[in-house]
Parts: structure tokens; C-alpha cells; sequence
């Protein structure tokens, strides 16, 4: 799947200014953003459901809008809100859904691979929040489709339930479905996603594997410690790694880049000086995030995202 300096516009407003990235074949594509950055525009757009004012978007070979009944039965969708008669049961909407494709899987054996098959006969209303995203995945992959989009895939979940979905996710991956995950949760990006683009005002900020991402936004490391014995400071803060070197009751905080950790054992050790309780500050996606958007991301569920 491929997009190309997608732009998107609803009247003076600029959604989507210039967006480009490439998914590969079985690999979960994660984007990531403030609200208000374009994600849902773009994601939207992908599925067909917008039609971009310029740029290309290449589903398989296929254009979205153009080829919109060939990328229905290739491209599965699980949207940020969806919902559903309260009185429809579980296999009812599944039975339904598989109606819509020429060649849909076995909906009772996804049913059941999706651990829905003891709520086959539930209503919708009676369905848990997990139990709902289920089905709601259950739906996205009833097609058979080759590429799913997830939005906001556990919005709501309780972190139980969130991390069942992910390891559901993952074998949805591994059954060789590629995956393009939108979400505002930093840990779920970090833990699912092969590749992140962060989309901040309708470009992409950044593109990089998680690892990738995080390095890339900050060089700066930091190092903590106690001390077996007293240190002059000058062993520390003469290494080209360090920086800056704190103390504080006993306690060393020491500031670099590079191979810091590293080079401070080593001076530690020629000093034959054991080093208590140390410890290198992560630094996570959390982090990577602020760098390239300048603001954290959400904390707490996302409001309807109209770009």
C-alpha cells in the first residue's frame, strides 16, 4: 500500500496537507498523532470513504475510489466509533457482514478464533467493551481481506482486555494480514507496530521504527548510581561521553550521549569502585512523541477526529 502526497481540505480548512508513506506486506503500519492531525482524513481516504483533493493512494494496485468494489474485498476496516442494533446477536452480525463479500472467510470458525463463540447467541447491548472490539475486528477480517485498518483499536478497554487484543492483533498479523493501526496510546504503538509515522498538522513529522523513533528524538541519556566510596567527580565528567555529572546525598545522576552507560562503567571499574543500584533512564516513545509534535500525547480516550 502506498500514498503519495496526499492533500485533503473541508472548505478553508487544511486536513491533510502532504502525506506520503508505504506499508509492506505483513507488517502492522502504526500512525500516530495529536487529535486534529489528519490521521482518521488519512485513514478515511485509504479506505475510500474520502476522496483526497489531490495526491495517489494505491491499495494493492488498486485506486480507493476509482476501484472502490475491488478494494472492499481486500481492504477490511475497523473504524474509530462503530455501533450496532442493540438486538443483533453476535452470529447474526457476523452471518450478515460475510453476505457483503464475494469470497468471505468462515465467519464460525473467526468467530470462534476470536474467542466470541460462547457470545454467538448475545446481544449486541450485552457484549463488554472487549467483547465489542472483538466483534468489531470479527467484522474488519470477515472479507478476508489481505490489509486491515484499525482506529483506535482498544479505546475504552480496561489494560487487561487492551492486552488481550493486542496479542489477538498479533495473530491476525501473523495469518498474514497486514495491518495499519491508527492510535493515540504510545505503549500500544511501541508494543505492536514494525513502523510508526507520527502525523502532526497534516504531514508526516517522522518515520522510523519504534527503536528508530525514539533515538532519533533525543541523544541524551542519563546514568544513576550510588557509590561504594567517595568519587572525584573529574574520573566522570572528563569522559568525552559525559556531559554534566549531579550529586545529591550520595546519589550520582550523570548526563551524556553516546555509549554513556558503557563508558562509565569502564571508568568505574579502573577506579575498582562498585557502582550500587545503577540504572539508565529509558527513554520511551512517550518521549519521541513530545519531541517531534511538542505536545504528549493524549492521556485520555480521543474525541470524534474530523481530520
Amino acid at each position: 500500500m502506498e500514498v503519495q502526497n496526499l492533500h485533503k481540505r473541508y472548505g478553508r480548512r487544511v486536513a491533510v496537507e502532504d502525506v506520503s508513506f508505504t506499508v509492506e506486506a505483513g507488517e502492522i503500519f502504526g500512525i500516530i498523532g495529536p487529535n486534529g492531525a489528519g490521521k482518521t482524513t488519512t485513514v478515511e481516504s485509504i479506505a475510500g470513504l474520502r476522496v483526497p483533493d489531490s495526491g495517489t493512494i494505491s491499495v494493492l494496485g488498486l485506486d480507493p475510489v476509482k476501484d472502490r468494489a475491488e478494494v472492499r474485498e481486500c481492504l477490511g476496516v475497523q473504524l474509530q466509533e462503530s455501533s450496532f442494533p442493540d438486538a443483533i446477536t453476535v452470529s447474526e452480525a457476523l452471518e450478515l457482514y460475510s453476505s457483503f463479500y464475494r469470497n468471505p472467510v468462515d465467519w464460525q470458525d473467526l468467530m470462534e478464533l476470536l474467542g466470541l463463540g460462547d457470545k454467538r447467541k448475545a446481544r449486541y447491548k450485552a457484549l463488554s467493551g472487549g467483547q465489542k472490539q472483538r466483534l468489531s475486528i470479527a467484522l474488519a477480517l470477515v472479507g478476508g481481506p489481505r490489509i486491515a485498518i484499525l482506529d483506535e483499536l482498544t479505546t475504552g478497554l480496561d489494560p487487561q482486555s487492551r492486552r488481550d487484543t493486542w496479542s489477538l492483533i498479533e495473530r491476525v498479523r501473523d495469518s498474514g494480514v497486514t495491518i495499519l493501526l491508527v492510535t493515540h496510546l504510545m505503549d500500544e504503538a511501541e508494543r505492536l507496530c514494525d513502523r510508526i509515522a507520527v502525523i502532526d498538522g497534516g504531514r508526516v513529522a517522522a518515520l522510523d521504527t519504534p527503536a528508530g523513533l525514539i533515538a532519533a528524538a533525543s541523544v541524551m541519556q542519563q546514568v544513576r548510581f550510588r557509590l561504594s566510596r567517595p568519587l572525584d567527580k573529574r574520573l566522570l565528567t572528563e569522559l568525552p561521553e559525559v556531559s554534566d555529572v549531579e550529586i545529591t546525598e550520595g546519589r550520582y545522576l550523570v548526563t551524556g550521549s553516546g555509549q554513556l552507560l558503557g563508558s562509565v562503567a569502564g571508568a568505574l571499574a579502573r577506579a575498582e569502585i562498585v557502582a550500587e543500584d545503577l540504572r539508565i533512564d529509558q527513554r520511551s516513545l512517550d518521549d519521541a512523541f513530545v519531541a517531534f509534535t511538542g505536545r504528549p500525547p493524549e492521556s485520555s480516550a480521543p474525541r470524534q477526529e474530523e481530520a
